[in-house]
């Protein structure tokens, strides 16, 4: 114990792996000790450059792998978009075959509706332009003679009236006018003018046989070359979407009733490829602003104001039609009115046809016919208005049937009209008789010869 005592102490401060520790050492020792810690310290090293070497190549590996993988998923994702590619050009020809199939047939369709298109706008535009001129002659545009021209001139032109400019219908009446003084003479149609003085027409308004009969009748002689139009009151119950260009003449026109000129407003438009034009009161709006056609005890008031008003309208429009056709009691007054007060008014050559479908004959006493400017002492006699059977009226049927050129009676079952023999019999020569309904083709071939014939031997008188 002294002796190890006595030895003398070697503080070694060492740092030996990773922790530090104070040993003391013995000299005899100390060598060994030095050795030891060199070995350790040499062998940790290598142990870790050999890790490091192992780990480095798993780590290459790895990433060799990890190239790989990403390599053959783009592979994958090229191969996907190239079909997909593929796929959709495919789609994209066959839609644009498709479009092209489309394309042409749309193109076949329109070729063909454009035939009926400019079949309608031909008619459309005929029409148009009659009834412009009959505002330019109401405005004081143009005088009657001139206006007269014109409508021979737009008549004759029929059968290339798809030449005139469509957009100058959308200026005033002086630009159209302008444009129909330079239109060229070409194609002519020989067929005759016929006005319907009536009180219905298919499909504005409609209460039994006369409106279909209206429409058919007049699209029948339209195609046979004749130029038709239909004057009709302006009820409020009309169903105006019907009527193609509805435009109102802005002008007031005057006609005689009850003593007075009275103004009304005039409309004009095409229904079927026809030329209409309403007539609407101004004072005596509520003639027609009811819900019924018919069955008012006023019925002659209004419709004898309304025959009155349609023949001032077409003397200062300056028309000229061959034939005036007029149909039942409604507007029968029409004849006396026209050779007692207009024949003498530039409507000379214009001839009366009377169509007969309802027996009503519209008896009512002889004063009645002051209103519209007919004279009762000259009226109310057996050979003219006088009833055959009650004397102390007149019968309206009647003084059509006597002041008419040619009389139409359609009726499945009588030969002639009950109450009114002797009169047939006197204008016997007057008479063609038609079938009342009008089902088939050649029933409306049969009337449409029938009602040619009547206005070819009008027009002869």
């Amino acid at each position: 114990m002294q002796a190890t005592a006595n030895l003398p102490a070697i503080w070694n401060l060492s740092l030996c792996g990773s922790s530090s520790k104070v040993h003391i050492v013995n000299p005899r020792h100390r060598k060994s000790h030095a050795l030891h810690c060199l070995r350790s310290e040499g062998h940790e090293e290598f142990d870790n450059s050999q890790d490091n070497l192992g780990l480095s190549s798993i780590t290459k590996e790895a990433k060799h792998k990890d190239i790989w993988n990403l390599f053959r998923e783009a592979q994958k994702n090229i191969l996907m978009l190239n079909k997909q590619r593929l796929a959709a050009v495919e789609k994209l020809e066959k839609l644009k075959t498709e479009k092209d199939e489309l394309l042409e047939r749309i193109n076949q369709l329109e070729a063909e509706s454009q035939i009926v298109i400019k079949k309608a706008d031909k008619s459309s535009l005929f029409w148009e332009l009659l009834l412009r001129i009959d505002s330019m002659v109401i405005n004081g545009l143009i005088n009657i003679e001139e206006a007269s021209s014109l409508r021979k001139l737009v008549k004759e032109h029929e059968a290339n009236i798809s030449e005139f400019p469509l957009d100058v219908l959308q200026q005033g009446d002086a630009e159209i006018l302008a444009e129909l003084r330079l239109f060229t003479n070409k194609g002519k149609r020989n067929g005759l003018h016929v006005i319907h003085i009536c009180t219905e027409m298919a499909p504005l308004v409609s209460v039994g046989p006369l409106a279909s009969y209206i429409t058919g009748l007049s699209s029948a002689l339209q195609g046979e070359g004749y130029m038709v139009e239909v004057i009709l009151p302006k009820y409020s119950t009309l169903d105006l979407d019907e009527i193609e260009g509805l435009r109102e003449i802005e002008a007031d026109a005057y006609s005689y009733f009850n003593g007075q000129l009275h103004a009304n407003r005039i409309w004009n438009g095409v229904v079927s490829g026809i030329g209409v034009t309403l007539i609407q009161p101004v004072y005596y709006s509520s003639m027609f602003s009811r819900d019924k056609v018919y069955g008012y005890q006023d019925d002659f008031d209004r419709f004898a104001y309304f025959s009155r008003a349609s023949l001032d309208y077409i003397a200062k429009s300056g028309k000229q039609p061959d034939v005036l056709h007029i149909h039942n009691w409604q507007t029968a007054i029409v004849g006396p009115l026209f050779w007692d007060v207009f024949v003498n008014q530039g409507l000379e050559g214009t001839r009366i046809l009377l169509t007969c479908q309802d027996f009503d004959k519209g008896l009512v006493p002889p004063e009645k016919l002051e209103l519209c400017g007919l004279d009762p002492a000259e009226l109310h006699r057996l050979d003219r208005l006088q009833d055959n059977i009650n004397p102390h009226f007149v019968n309206i049927l009647k003084g059509g049937v006597v002041y008419s050129n040619k009389v139409v009676i359609m009726s499945s079952s009588h030969s002639s009209i009950p109450g009114l023999e002797p009169t047939l019999a006197i204008h016997k020569d007057k008479l063609f008789f038609a079938p009342f309904g009008v089902d088939n083709s050649m029933e409306k071939g049969f009337c449409c010869d029938l009602h040619v014939s009547a206005y070819t031997s009008i027009k002869n008188l």
